[in-house]
Order: structure tokens, then C-alpha cells, then sequence
């Protein structure tokens, strides 16, 4: 139901429905075709994990495709990875992330600053209004989402992602999981990879859960989190599951269901 609560923020105290989360997205969308973005042309976003990276991925996959970079990455690499996505635009975060806004604009890739206020509305800063632009509902077959290989044996290659197949891959998780709407999960993962971006938040929405999402992955506060959102699972890899468990100590809630995680 709209009144369902689809993202929670711990950062900012926000709790945004599913009614909120809709209207954020098309209203970015809309935005993006205002920018010019055409179905199959890239939007780059350099982003930490929350809502900003939900709204403008799910966004940009809906105007044009999505390539999420990861916020770490230095100059050659925000310029490499530009030029190989021939991305259109960058969305950036309101500070920070100067090596990508530099490389941007010697690439000659516009920049646009994501803007997000108390209760958890994310804008972009600049975007024209009201030029009646609506972004077209993209087909099954069309490229969601374009990710890089790690590039460990040469060159990053990248790796384009239709809508069916995050739609099969996020129906799977469900399925296996028996994920319903009562389900609240925590977003550990990074979201500039394909597992937090389809384990935790894809199939979180497709099941009409919560989806937890704070900025950064903190061990040390991480029960205290599950404790008070009520989450009922989170997505993984070995190394968090380690060091979640040496840290616990008895302090693990009663209903967090580490056997649930996906690995």
C-alpha cells in the first residue's frame, strides 16, 4: 500500500512511503529527460549509500540506464570510467567527490548536485522545471544498469544489465527467501555493485518491505540498528558476517535472522 514505509533513513531520522518514493523517482526521472537523458544514455552517479543513491539509480534506470561509480575512485579512474560509459551527466553529492566533479568537467560531462532534505526528498540541484518533459517507461529489454568487471586480469569491461534481468534476479531472491511485505532489511552492501543493489534494495521493494539504507556500514553500531529498525535480514559477504559475529557478544536481537543472509 502507498502508506507502507519503503526506505528508512537512520541518518536522518526519515521514513519515506512507498507513495513518497514513487512520486521522488518519477519526479527525478522527469527531471533527467528535462537534462536531455534519452532511453540507453548513461547517468552517472558517484554516491555514498542512502537515499540519494536509491532515488537516482532506480531514476536513471527509468530515463536512461545507470552507472553508479564508487565513491572512493580518483581522478584517472572517475575519467576512465566517463569516457567507457560515454555517461551523459554526473550526480554528485552536495560535498566531497572533487576528484569526479573535476574529471567531469575536463571529460566535458555536466554535473548536477543531489539535494536532500529532512524528511528524505531528494532533488536534483538545478534541474530545469516545468518544461513538461516525462520520462518514458522503459521496456524489459531495454539496459537498466551498466557495471564494470573488477578488472583484475586487464582492463574493467562493462557489463550491461536489461530490466528483466534484475527483475528475474530480484524474483529469485524473493522466492528463495519468502520475503513478504513484513520483512525489513539492512543495506550493508555498497550500492555502486550489483549485490546491494539487487539482494538488499531490489528485492526488498518487490516484496514491499523497508529497506534500511545508512550512509556507511558501521560494525559497531550495526545491532543497535537492527534493534531499532526490527530488521529482519541483511545481505552479505563473508567478511561482514565475520566481523558482525565477533562483535555481537551476545548483544544480537532476538528475531535478526543471520541465516537468511545472502551470500
Amino acid at each position: 500500500p502507498d502508506s507502507q514505509i519503503a526506505i528508512v533513513s537512520p541518518e536522518l531520522g526519515a521514513r519515506v512511503s512507498y507513495k513518497d518514493f514513487r512520486a521522488q523517482v518519477q519526479g527525478m526521472a522527469d527531471d533527467l529527460a528535462a537534462l536531455g537523458i534519452k532511453p540507453g544514455d548513461r547517468v552517472a552517479t558517484i554516491l555514498q549509500n542512502g537515499m540519494p543513491a536509491i532515488v537516482s539509480f532506480l531514476a536513471a534506470s527509468f530515463a536512461g540506464t545507470a552507472a553508479p561509480l564508487n565513491p572512493g575512485y580518483r581522478y584517472e579512474e572517475v575519467l576512465f570510467y566517463l569516457e567507457d560509459t560515454n555517461a551523459k551527466v554526473l550526480l554528485c553529492p552536495p560535498e566531497g567527490a572533487d576528484e569526479a566533479r573535476r574529471a567531469a568537467q575536463d571529460r566535458g560531462v555536466p554535473t548536477y548536485t543531489l539535494q536532500t532534505d529532512a524528511l528524505g526528498t531528494v532533488t536534483i540541484e538545478g534541474a530545469p522545471k516545468g518544461h513538461g518533459k516525462t520520462a518514458a517507461a522503459p521496456t524489459p529489454d531495454q539496459v537498466a544498469l551498466i557495471l564494470h568487471t573488477s578488472g583484475s586480469t586487464g582492463r574493467p569491461k562493462r557489463v550491461p544489465i536489461m530490466h528483466s534481468n534484475l527483475a528475474v534476479s530480484a524474483r529469485n531472491i524473493v522466492n528463495t527467501y519468502n520475503l513478504t511485505p513484513s520483512d525489513v532489511s539492512m543495506c550493508v552492501m555498497p550500492l555502486f555493485h550489483v549485490h546491494g543493489l539487487t539482494a538488499s534494495t531490489l528485492s526488498t521493494f518487490l516484496a514491499g518491505g523497508t529497506l534500511v539504507a545508512p550512509v556507511k556500514f558501521n560494525a559497531l553500531s550495526f545491532w543497535g540498528t537492527i534493534r531499532d529498525t526490527k530488521a529482519t535480514w541483511y545481505s552479505a559477504v563473508p567478511t561482514i558476517h565475520n566481523m558482525l559475529l565477533a562483535r555481537s557478544r551476545g548483544e544480537r536481537p532476538a528475531g535478526a535472522e543471520i541465516g537468511r543472509a545472502h551470500v
